[in-house]
């Protein structure tokens, strides 16, 4: 049980670590603007923008909202690191050894 518990913490790592990633590759293309054209674009944007719409709209009704600067890469990245991957290894600790 132990070696499925590291195999499932691994894994999400691993996915969590690619998230990040493509977000930080979908700020980077925001300041080149390629266009949206562009496959590699069409495809980034389209696997983040599931991620980042609910900060951006939680955005809108806040007072940081309206701005030239996009702050929902911000709090996405924010959300994986404090929030998820912490809940996620919590739940994997659940699943593995459920009478812990």
């Amino acid at each position: 049980m132990a070696h499925l518990n590291w195999v499932l913490r691994v894994s999400l790592r691993y996915f969590f670590n690619i998230i990040e990633l493509l977000i930080f590759l979908r700020i980077i293309l925001s300041w080149i603007s390629p266009g949206y054209g562009s496959p590699i674009a069409r495809a980034l944007y389209s696997v983040t923008e599931p991620i980042l719409s609910p900060f951006r709209r939680l955005l809108a009704r806040s007072s940081f909202g309206g701005g030239m600067i996009d702050f929902s890469p911000i709090l996405a990245l924010l959300a994986i690191r404090i929030l998820a991957q912490p809940l996620a290894y919590y739940i994997v600790d659940l699943l593995t050894n459920p009478w812990r």
